[in-house]
């Protein structure tokens, strides 16, 4: 019976652990690119932000999209970023060790939007497009 008891003990606190212990926090910053409410029996707030960079894998040192995906519990959170789409927006997250499936499909779950800007300014210069009546 002992053993039975240290064993359950064990199993919650590696449960707790694995589930509710926070392992990380931190800010994230790049281009909402999609915001959904899905899921079968338990339905979750998903995103996935898109952040320029360097891929330093690559020896040519290319431009590429990082892509990090995330969960939202919080509905006054998910309201925010319902309306962020396209938009660049810094997102604090926290990283858990694993995901459960009413808090989302993902180990990283966002609790606040902290800035949100319209960022038209991509690198290409623009370019002035003439009317009709200055064509003739």
């Amino acid at each position: 019976m002992g053993i039975g008891i240290v064993a359950f003990v064990a199993l919650v606190v590696w449960f707790i652990i694995k589930f509710y212990f926070v392992f990380g926090s931190g800010v994230k910053a790049g281009e909402l690119n999609l915001f959904v409410y899905k899921g079968y029996v338990f339905k979750t707030y998903e995103g996935r932000l898109i952040q320029a960079g360097y891929n330093s894998r690559n020896s040519n040192a290319t431009i590429q999209s990082n892509e990090f995906n995330f969960s939202v519990t919080d509905k006054h959170v998910a309201d925010q970023l319902e309306r962020c789409a396209g938009k660049f927006v810094e997102l604090h997250y926290k990283e858990y060790l694993g995901a459960l499936p009413w808090r989302g499909m993902t180990k990283y779950v966002v609790d606040s939007v902290l800035t949100v800007e319209d960022r038209v300014d991509n690198g290409i210069p623009p370019v002035n497009v003439p009317t009709p009546t200055e064509l003739f």
